[in-house]
């Protein structure tokens, strides 16, 4: 391929990805994510779920029929804290033009969110998973892989719903650098952590899940096919909440019609 080629193809790959992430208008999460109580709630290793508001957010959650299209991995604080006195970076992930970066937890703050923590995983194992994360950051996408922008400009395409995940790894010369919550799957299978059984079923046990689901998961190998719904979905992590991480007492809540009430008899 000509070098003149070769640029063309990289200016219309940030073309399209600027294209991608142009943010829709109206959303508002249910539940805002405050920085302040995730950093109480998360651990290193935990998985943060993120139900994004741009274009391709839009396309993977149709893709994945999930709420969450995007996945960053919770590291702590290994990363030191920036020179210029703003936020430490906490979490890992990999973003579309940007690539494998650090980000901080407020990044999240307007958007609705998740915590999947891995359960039973050893210090050592979660140790070489957030080196696994740092050691990869600056890996770029590449811009020239229009195939893999492209798809995501079609937000419901008539695909039938048994290829729609392997829509997600199409084209991918590199699927590390297609899907976010890939290279966070690469990260727990280097260390033998189960995301996604392999469906096995003793004779005459009754299957709870449909045909579909159970082909689904058994098709599930390669990290590249890992989706951000499936952390969510797996019986090997804890879906950890922060409003009752530090207990919840639902007494001291203060509802709208009783402060209404409450102000109409001081009125009176």
């Amino acid at each position: 391929m000509s070098a003149s080629v070769d640029r063309l193809l990289d200016r219309l790959g940030h073309f399209l990805a600027r294209r991608l992430e142009v943010e829709s208008s109206g959303y508002q999460p249910y539940t805002p994510s405050d920085p302040e109580t995730l950093h109480r709630t998360l651990q290193p290793g935990d998985v943060l779920l993120v139900e994004g508001n741009q274009r391709l957010s839009a396309a993977v959650k149709y893709l994945t029929q999930s709420t969450w299209s995007h996945a960053a991995l919770f590291v702590g604080d290994v990363l030191p804290p920036p020179e210029d006195g703003t936020e430490r970076p906490r979490l890992i992930e990999v973003n579309l033009g940007e690539g494998c970066v650090a980000v901080p937890l407020s990044k999240y703050r307007t958007y609705n969110t998740r915590i999947c923590r891995p359960s039973g995983l050893t210090p050592d194992d979660r140790e070489a998973i957030i080196v696994f994360m740092v050691e990869r950051l600056g890996l770029k996408y590449d811009m020239r892989n229009i195939i893999d922008l492209m798809r995501y400009f079609l937000p419901t395409p008539p695909v039938p719903v048994r290829w729609r995940r392997r829509m997600i790894a199409l084209g991918s010369g590199d699927p590390t650098r297609a899907i976010c919550s890939s290279l966070i799957a690469q990260a727990f299978q280097s260390v033998a952590y189960p995301i996604l059984p392999r469906v096995r079923r003793a004779p005459g046990e009754a299957a709870a899940e449909s045909t579909y689901s159970r082909r689904e998961i058994l098709e599930i190998r390669h990290h590249s096919l890992y989706t951000p719904r499936d952390f969510d979905l797996s019986p090997y992590f804890q879906i950890v909440k922060p409003t009752l991480a530090f207990g919840f007492d639902y007494k001291m809540l203060t509802w709208a019609e009783a402060g209404e009430e409450e102000a109409r008899k001081k009125a009176g």
